[in-house]
């Protein structure tokens, strides 16, 4: 290959065609990265440290579902139980109750007086036992503001519960969090789950920054039980076995009802996550129920793995042309190009990751990013195989 002579007039119309179409798929890669997958992060920035002088705080209830869970309960809810905040109660409901955990709750009661336990009676149907034990539990609540997690999860600091309230005074109706993973080091994948958990994250808080919202992550959000009664409950979900959050915020969320808080304050944790084996049971959760999605989100984010996969052929397919055919500005073009993305790409992601405690990627990013729509496929296969849109995350 000879770079001494390089010069465009000797393009024939096969190489000018992979450059344009290269070029085509890197600036729709930009475009995702930049306005898209930065957003959560630039809101973060710009809106985390808030003015609380003359706030009126309305009143919230925490609404936690449980599966018999005492030693995450345990664990979690006095962090929950001990928020800086004037005006809240917890509600604990268990399904599948035990002595344990009625113990632990009663124990805690009588240290804390805003703490509500009831549980979901042994006979309830048990495909919609998580439907009906989030019902119990919103119908129990004394306040209209419902600030969901999950028994698994803590909040990240003191100031959670006043993190979403903020949203709700600014008039929102739904109001979408972020969940970090705490994972070992030791354990497998370790490095590939942060990052599948911060661009699933990424997506659907970013699309509700766009104004269009299309999910929500039961783990860190909130809406008003005066939506959820307006909606009808999870009438539009009760078919399916699972859609109590996300599908649910699919129904409901509008361009104008849904806000979001990312700052570090507002965020939960959860170190449940202990090999890519609980992943994947984890986010068979949620992979298989996008296909009952409505709006356009499913169809613009795989919009967004196709070109990325086309970015990579063409690129691939450039690298080989110029190489047989001599062409030393079109190898060029396309290198240029492809180190272009990737560092474009690892600046901004790895400025979100930082923000969310995902981690840092490195070269890594290159087979994360190739891998992971691979692996969104394997796990679809994997839901649908144990009976479609069935969850097996027992909490």
């Amino acid at each position: 290959m000879d770079f001494s002579t390089i010069s465009f007039s000797g393009f024939s119309v096969i190489e000018w065609s992979l450059v344009s179409a290269l070029l085509f798929f890197f600036l729709t890669q930009l475009f995702f990265s930049f306005f898209l997958y930065r957003k959560p992060y630039a809101h973060g920035q710009k809106n985390s440290h808030p003015d609380e002088e003359g706030i009126e705080w309305p009143g919230v209830s925490v609404i936690i579902s449980s599966r018999d869970n005492s030693e995450n309960l345990a664990k979690n809810l006095p962090a929950i139980l001990e928020q800086d905040y004037p005006r809240f109660e917890v509600i604990v409901v268990n399904r599948g109750s035990t002595l344990e955990t009625d113990l632990l709750l009663q124990s805690l009661e009588q240290k804390y007086e805003h703490l509500y336990h009831t549980y979901v009676p042994a006979e309830a149907e048990r495909v919609n036992e998580k439907k009906l034990a989030l019902m119990l539990g919103i119908k129990a609540a004394k306040n209209d503001i419902l600030l969901f997690t999950e028994a698994y999860c803590k909040p990240c600091s003191d100031q959670w519960i006043k993190a979403f309230a903020r949203e709700f005074i600014k008039g929102n109706d739904i109001v979408l969090g972020y969940c970090k993973l705490h994972i070992k080091k030791k354990c497998a994948m370790r490095h590939f789950i942060l990052f599948d958990n911060l661009i699933y994250s990424l997506k659907y808080l970013s699309m509700a920054l766009r104004h269009k919202p299309f999910m929500g992550n039961g783990r860190n959000m909130a809406y008003r039980k005066q939506l959820f009664y307006k909606a009808n409950g999870f009438s539009s979900v009760l078919n399916m076995n699972d859609g109590e959050d996300d599908l649910f915020v699919n129904r409901v969320a509008t361009s104008d009802n849904t806000g979001v808080v990312v700052s570090p304050q507002s965020m939960t944790e959860s170190d449940t996550i202990t090999s890519f084996a609980d992943w994947k049971m984890f986010k068979s959760r949620y992979i298989y129920g996008r296909h009952f999605y409505k709006g356009g989100a499913s169809a613009f984010w795989r919009w967004e793995t196709l070109s990325k996969y086309a970015f990579y052929v063409l690129l691939l397919g450039t690298l080989i042309w110029s190489f047989l055919n001599g062409n030393g500005l079109l190898f060029l073009l396309a290198v240029f190009l492809f180190v272009g993305r990737y560092g474009f790409q690892l600046i901004l992601l790895n400025k979100s990751s930082k923000w969310f405690d995902a981690g840092k990627f490195h070269i890594n990013l290159l087979f994360f990013d190739l891998f992971q729509p691979v692996s969104n496929i394997r796990l679809r296969k994997y839901a649908k195989g144990r009976g479609h849109n069935k969850r097996y995350w027992s909490y």
